[in-house]
């Protein structure tokens, strides 16, 4: 998972991105980037997508990404929040599921969602 995760941060500098931390589980990843006022967040989350595809492919036959995908931003005072959020991952979700969690950030984000779109 390590060498996933320091693979997404290089193709994320190679997009002309900024990483700050990649980390997750093995059933989802945070990416905590900076990008460009000119780039798009789509655009890099395909592109970061189809290159660790094209990369575990190699490595993993049974490798594949969601369709969708969940973009917040962050406000620079909670950087470090965040930052210490995605570092504990394995041990916060021994509390509570990924779903459960994305649907908790959803709505305290506001978000309007379809759960049966989550499955």
């Amino acid at each position: 998972m390590e060498e996933m995760h320091r693979y997404l941060g290089g193709t994320l500098r190679e997009l002309g991105a900024t990483p700050l931390i990649v980390g997750g589980t093995s059933d989802h990843v945070h990416l905590l980037f900076g990008f460009k006022s000119n780039q798009c967040i789509a655009d890099l989350v395909r592109e970061t997508k189809k290159a660790s595809t094209n990369w575990m492919h190699g490595r993993n036959d049974e490798f594949y990404w969601q369709e969708g995908y969940g973009a917040f931003t962050v406000s620079p005072e909670r950087l470090e929040v965040v930052t210490r959020y995605i570092q504990r991952q394995e041990k916060h979700h021994q509390k509570k599921t990924f779903r459960e969690e994305f649907i908790e950030l959803l709505r305290y984000a506001r978000v309007e969602f379809d759960e049966s779109m989550l499955d």
